[in-house]
């Protein structure tokens, strides 16, 4: 099997179009893309990539400089389980999460990239292949937006055929989100797809008394109600509010999604592929989630994720999240009836623009 031979790394600042906001991160105006490049000794390439909200992506790319190479440079490429333990113990002590997970999962995600090439398969169907077709909602960042600019904004994402749609709460009152939740469910009708992300905004009474606010809008869930580092306070949530509760982003490996199921903290685990160790540690959570009978959603990157779901029985919804990769990448996702479709291109199929993002390097 051919040996890892290169790792080449790029950080790019990608200005958004207008500022963002939710309740906990503030303002933001560009996020941080981290990219990793692998070439084997025949020259094949596999490419991953992580990314922040603006800050920690040097630390991230300095990782995968001057840490990852050492560790990785020369394996077989093919042994993506051998290699992220290997790189995963190798960091460990210097951190178990943070920038660290991070660029262990752009490595990750470019190593599965590679093996999907190698093998002249999309991604989805080299991880097991469940159904290309994906259900999609549309991951608003509107915290600060007026009702009117909110429903504008959720009517230009219907016209882009999206079915399901996420909303923030978490604004200082309470009567406020409940409004604006209100004024979505009115909009879009009963049996519509809505869920409500409050950003880690709450205490857990105040996230208990809101989800029971929140319930005569039936919302498909209520997202990151309190910080993650507290699991016997969403398994309080889970048991008094009486919403269903998404959770996950914020987790860091497969070992913390585990404290939450086995917590009942969690009705839908929202791993992030770009932050929780990768492709590798992506399936295993959503395994764990099937053998414990929930569903499993995810958290940005849409483009590599949608393979993942489109493996796994017990997928949700896809988040097509605000931080679009679309100027920057040959193929954006592609949206039919609600749904999000796999790409059949080998690997996960982006092509990024490296010209375009050069003029943006940090």
């Amino acid at each position: 099997m051919p040996r890892i031979a290169d790792i080449e790394t790029g950080l790019y600042r990608i200005p958004l179009p207008v500022t963002l906001s939710d309740s906990t991160h503030g303002d933001m105006s560009a996020f941080e893309l981290i990219t990793c490049r692998i070439r084997d000794a025949d020259g094949a390439e596999g490419v991953g990539y992580t990314y922040t909200v603006g800050r920690n992506g040097g630390a991230i790319a300095d990782i995968l400089k001057r840490e990852i190479p050492p560790l990785v440079g020369g394996r077989e490429a093919e042994d993506t389980e051998a290699i992220w333990h290997h790189a995963w113990w190798g960091l460990h002590y210097g951190g178990r999460g943070g920038p660290t997970v991070l660029a262990l999962s752009a490595l990750d995600i470019a190593l599965w990239d590679l093996k999907a090439r190698r093998a002249n398969l999309p991604l989805y169907r080299l991880l097991g292949g469940f159904d290309a077709r994906v259900p999609c909602y549309a991951g608003g960042i509107d915290l600060d937006l007026s009702i009117e600019a909110l429903l504008k904004q959720t009517d230009g994402n219907l016209a882009k055929g999206f079915r399901a749609i996420k909303m923030k709460v978490g604004r200082p009152d309470l009567k406020s989100d409940v409004a604006r939740v209100a004024a979505m469910r009115q909009h879009l009708g009963d049996g519509f797809a809505l869920m409500a992300d409050a950003n880690m905004k709450w205490t857990v009474e105040e996230a208990i008394r809101a989800a029971r606010a929140l319930v005569p809008y039936d919302l498909t869930w209520l997202e990151e109600p309190v910080i993650p580092d507290d699991v016997a306070g969403h398994a309080r949530i889970m048991q008094a509010g009486g919403v269903p509760i998404a959770a996950g982003e914020n987790l860091r490996s497969l070992w913390e999604f585990k404290n939450y199921i086995v917590a009942g903290a969690v009705s839908y685990p929202e791993p992030d592929v770009t932050n929780c160790g990768g492709v590798s540690a992506f399936m295993k959570i959503a395994r764990l989630a099937e053998a414990f009978n929930l569903p499993v959603t995810s958290h940005g990157a849409h483009d590599i994720t949608v393979h993942l779901l489109a493996a796994c029985p017990n997928r949700s919804y896809l988040e097509a999240h605000g931080f679009g990769l679309d100027k920057y990448i040959e193929h954006p996702l592609v949206l039919e009836d609600g749904k999000a479709l796999a790409p059949d291109r080998p690997g996960h199929g982006i092509g990024f623009d490296w010209t375009g993002l050069a003029k943006l390097a940090a």
